[in-house]
């Protein structure tokens, strides 16, 4: 990785932990410069001001974690496992990105513009991605189930919120938490088919 790329890479992982912790309004770029230990006039160089770092963080969450989702479950077979697949990678992501999750989680809307445009159609794609599989898991069963929005944001609500109780230190490995969620979820959702 360049220099620029490195320190760059490195501002983004500071303000993505201030935003986390003050949240994006209250935090100051004089506060973001001495997080990422830059000058004020140092950050310009690399981004052109704050809100430009929070749709950094926002859309190079959602553009990884996607590729990263498309590609665990490419290498999966059946509509099921490709769910898994989903789950667990998501589940990983998101517990080695704490901050940034948290800051999907609560400054979603503090974008404005064009920008936040940009990052409502990455989040679409995403959520489209999830759909497309619980669209599988229909067609697999030759049955359907309850409302596939309902069912792709209560899993979303059960992946994105655990910033705010899971200790990827604890006592439950990020393993044992993707497959618990993967089990909860599946099973429930699983249950619901009936045939046409």
């Amino acid at each position: 990785m360049q220099d620029f790329d490195r320190r760059r890479e490195g501002l983004l992982a500071a303000a993505a932990r201030i935003f986390a912790a003050r949240g994006y309004h209250r935090t100051s770029m004089r506060d973001l410069a001495r997080a990422s230990r830059m000058s004020l006039a140092g950050m310009y160089y690399y981004v052109a001001g704050k809100e430009d770092l929070l749709l950094e963080i926002q859309k190079g969450s959602f553009e990884r974690v996607r590729r990263g989702a498309e590609e665990a479950i490419a290498g999966a077979a059946t509509p099921e496992e490709k769910l898994q697949a989903f789950i667990r990678h998501h589940v990983t992501f998101f517990t080695s990105h704490m901050d940034e999750m948290k800051v999907l989680s609560h400054e979603a809307e503090s974008l404005t513009g064009a920008p936040l445009e940009e990052v409502r159609r990455l989040k679409r794609a995403y959520v489209g991605l999830c759909l497309d599989l619980l669209a599988g898991l229909d067609e697999q069963d030759g049955g359907h189930r309850m409302d596939r929005n309902v069912a792709a944001y209560t899993l979303f609500g059960m992946m994105n919120w655990i910033y705010t109780w899971y200790d990827p230190a604890g006592p439950v490995g990020v393993e044992e938490l993707a497959e618990s969620i993967c089990r909860l979820f599946l099973n429930g959702y699983a249950a619901e088919v009936h045939v046409r």
